[in-house]
């Protein structure tokens, strides 16, 4: 037998967990690069929300909220480290990047009434929508055939 045919593809003393690691991190890394920080926004009441995905992200050291000519900016910054010690093996792995996202918000907003919490791996941002201009009321418009 050849020493090819001896190989096997794969070290068995290795979890299926740790088997997968490379793809999940190439799908992590795809995602991320492509969609930057996932955001959902909504307005609740007179309040306009943005809640953003930050998982095991600090948000002391790691994130920067900002408002600036009518735009709300997030930044992130991700690093984590993992190592794995075994009697057989040692492995270290280390992960990294800065994303940003930015929303645009209603004309007339108060950046001082903006406020940001954290929690359970969501920064949400709250700002109370500006009062609506008192202007004539919607005209219903007729729709001509031909």
């Amino acid at each position: 037998m050849t020493e090819q045919h001896k190989r096997l593809p794969f070290d068995p003393r290795r979890s299926p967990g740790e088997l997968l690691e490379p793809l999940r991190r190439f799908f992590d890394t795809e995602m991320e690069s492509s969609s930057g920080i996932r955001v959902e926004e909504f307005v609740d009441g007179q309040t306009m929300v943005v809640r953003a995905e930050l998982p095991g992200i600090d948000p002391d050291q790691d994130v920067d909220v900002s408002v600036s000519d009518g735009v709300l900016r997030i930044k992130a910054e991700r690093r984590e480290q993992t190592e794995h010690r075994d009697k057989d093996s040692y492995r270290s792995e280390f992960r990294y990047g800065s994303f940003t996202r930015e929303v645009t918000l209603p004309d007339g907003v108060n950046t001082d009434d903006i406020n940001a919490t954290y929690r359970d791996g969501v920064l949400e941002v709250r700002t109370p929508m500006p009062p609506k201009p008192a202007g004539t009321p919607p005209r219903r418009v007729q729709i001509n055939r031909g």
